[in-house]
């Protein structure tokens, strides 16, 4: 692998720095229904578009979870983080998990939004037909979409992620990255990882729903929480983002000032102990 500075945008200027990583559906421009109402004072978040996506969307690479944790290590050095901590949706949610496999002493939080576990997704087979396909089939990302989302979004809104799913990702990396996030365990190299990890859930999504992350995400890490959000399907940032961000950034905060300290709770939770489920 070849040292890459992925393409990004900083908002604030806090001390505490948190990298924002997108899904399998979006660039950094996932995070554009959050944008505005983020805490820049306490916080810098740093977007970025992962390769194959946005502004990478041409940069040649692997396309798998470990290629992005190192690209983002390289990041953080670049920028002179030593510590940060990551906001991950979807497939960015196992990116963030193999921070904690790859390095992890620069992690100090991690929270996945709907976030696919470090055992990957296992898809029955007409299932895995309809996401590899997807890489070349609009209708396909459509249906995915509509079906994580519960079934329950406007026409209008599921035409316009799929045209910017199509518009900043590239074919070849789109079905490549299916094979890393989905196809690859490695829960085994993360499990009992001491970082606090917040997984969000929506309600509406059947594929990563909150029984799913209680039995992989809530048994692995022992400072695990989980939030389910009532009226959200897979796109949190999107279908609710002031929920969203206030569950994200209160569990942030509880970060002690050296970036040490224990988890605290958040309204609504599930939290595990000692690696039992909650």
């Amino acid at each position: 692998m070849t040292s890459f500075t992925l393409p990004h945008e900083l908002h604030g200027d806090g001390a505490h720095k948190v990298f924002a990583v997108h899904g399998w559906f979006a660039d950094r421009s996932a995070y554009a229904g959050v944008l505005p109402d983020l805490d820049r004072t306490e916080f810098t978040y740093a977007l970025v578009d992962l390769r194959g996506y946005g502004d990478a969307k041409g940069a040649v690479g692997a396309y798998t979870t470990t290629e992005a944790a190192l690209d983002l290590v390289e990041l953080a050095d670049r920028l002179g983080w030593e510590r940060f901590s990551v906001v991950g949706h979807s497939m960015g949610g196992a990116v963030g998990q193999r921070l904690l496999a790859v390095a992890p002493h620069r992690l100090r939080r991690l929270a996945g939004v709907s976030p696919v576990p470090a055992s990957g997704l296992a898809l029955p087979p007409e299932q895995w037909e309809m996401f590899a396909d997807a890489a070349h089939t609009p209708a396909n990302r459509r249906a995915i979409i509509d079906i994580t989302t519960g079934g329950r979004r406007p026409a209008a809104w599921l035409d316009r992620v799929v045209a910017r799913s199509l518009a900043v990702s590239d074919q070849k990396a789109f079905r490549a990255w299916l094979d890393s996030w989905a196809g690859e365990d490695f829960h085994t190299q993360v499990e009992g990882s001491p970082v606090p990890a917040l997984a969000v859930t929506g309600a509406l999504d059947p594929a990563l729903s909150a029984d799913l992350l209680r039995r992989t995400w809530m048994t692995w890490f022992p400072l695990a929480e989980l939030h389910e959000l009532p009226s959200a399907g897979h796109y949190a940032m999107d279908e609710t983002p002031l929920e969203l961000i206030r569950v994200v950034e209160d569990f942030l905060r509880a970060d002690g000032t050296d970036g040490m300290s224990g988890a605290d709770g958040v309204d609504g939770s599930d939290r595990a102990a000692g690696g039992e489920p909650a």
